[in-house]
């Protein structure tokens, strides 16, 4: 089972979702409370598992309805993906994977552990 690890930063707080491994599989952004990084939790938790996929990588691509992942290329020519919520907010994003077919793992990984996943709070 994954678990969300929240974490102050200087500006507010942030959680990172982890697998089982301890490896981070996806990173919010930076909230101003922590109930509000709560939410952003519980929104991942629930719009995860049920998410539609967007490949944005590919020519001619299919607009999936939210929630969703969306496959895209960043700068440095990396699959990332960040999945959006029911209301198209962006709720948390991915590292950058050099294959598509290791960042589409990294959202099979992030549907299953986001369910139940314990949440942590680092100091």
């Amino acid at each position: 089972m994954g678990k969300f690890v929240m974490r102050k930063t200087n500006t507010g707080v942030k959680f990172d979702l982890k697998a089982t491994n301890g490896q981070v599989i996806a990173t919010s952004e930076v909230y101003n409370s922590d109930a509000a990084c709560k939410n952003g939790i519980e929104s991942v938790a629930k719009n995860a598992p049920a998410a539609n996929v967007e490949n944005q990588t590919v020519e001619g691509y299919e607009t999936a309805k939210c929630p969703k992942f969306e496959i895209y290329k960043d700068n440095a020519d990396e699959f990332r993906f960040r999945l959006k919520a029911t209301n198209g907010q962006i709720i948390a994003v991915s590292e950058g994977y050099t294959t598509l077919a290791s960042c589409e793992n990294g959202i099979e990984s992030v549907k299953k552990n986001a369910v139940d996943a314990e949440v942590v709070v680092e100091e």
